[in-house]
């Protein structure tokens, strides 16, 4: 919990080396991370410094970073939820090393990272991180960002959480644990900040809905708001585990009612 709550987007980085210690430590944990999708994901670090452009397509986005953790997937929807749980859970670990991160997704220029990342014509490449230390004087670009993404901002509680039995905003009192881990899927990162998440209770069952964004991002080749959906079940799911609870994320094929505009994701049941 305390990683999800010290992580921040960083697009400013200091030229410090990450030791190999910490390096191995990383791809160590990634490694373990690949093995449990099955080899479903790739997760490669690259070195911009190995790379014929060393900005590797990040537009101005990002400054000073020399290493880039890649998201590589064979895609389909439920790829990226499970693309977007994983690579927070990668993000979440860099976080617990001392390292900045920020989730980039179709902000850079594709062909270079796919030299660097020796991407196959089955694989698609979805997103990336840059991995280092925070440079402490931000530049003027990233100040401009976190405006522009409204990154220190996030939506209410009743606006994202709800008591299926009267439909209106969920109570925080009683909910022990479950405040916590709602806690945690509020203040996550999400694409533009849009926080396309709604999770409706019902007894011991967390139902996640998306709810989409119209006209969001329509000129990327990929849903990325379901990679929104990945990140908030890994934060409950994660926080949850960490106070002991196992539950199971499964998709009902029973009716669960939805309202307009949203769409059923999964259901995580104690």
């Amino acid at each position: 919990m305390k990683n999800i709550e010290r992580r921040k987007s960083v697009r400013t980085y200091s030229e410090k080396e990450i030791s190999l210690e910490i390096k191995d430590q990383l791809e160590q944990f990634i490694a373990k991370v690949e093995e449990s999708y099955q080899g479903k994901f790739r997760f490669p670090i690259i070195d911009s410094k190995d790379s014929s452009n060393n900005k590797i397509g990040t537009y101005g986005v990002i400054k000073g970073a020399r290493y880039f953790v890649c998201g590589i997937v064979k895609n389909d929807a439920m790829d990226l939820i499970e693309l977007g749980y994983s690579f927070e859970q990668i993000i979440l670990f860099a976080t617990s090393l001392g390292l900045g991160t920020c989730w980039l997704g179709g902000t850079f220029e594709r062909s270079n990272f796919a030299k660097s990342a020796n991407l196959t014509q089955e694989e698609r490449f979805i997103v990336t991180t840059p991995i280092g230390y925070e440079k402490s004087d931000k530049s003027l670009t990233e100040i401009a960002m976190r405006k522009l993404a409204k990154s220190d901002s996030r939506k209410d509680w009743t606006e994202l959480f709800f008591d299926g039995e009267n439909s209106k905003p969920l109570d925080r009192k009683g909910l022990g644990v479950f405040a916590e881990a709602l806690e945690m899927v509020r203040i996550g990162p999400s694409a533009s900040n849009k926080q396309p998440w709604r999770i409706v209770k019902n007894a011991s069952r967390y139902d996640f809905f998306l709810e989409r964004t119209p006209d969001y991002a329509k000129s990327l080749n990929f849903d990325i708001q379901l990679i929104d959906m990945g990140i908030a079940l890994c934060h409950f799911e994660l926080t949850l585990k960490e106070q002991g609870l196992e539950g199971k994320l499964e998709k009902l094929s029973a009716n669960i009612p939805s309202w307009d505009g949203s769409e059923y994701i999964l259901s995580w049941i104690l």
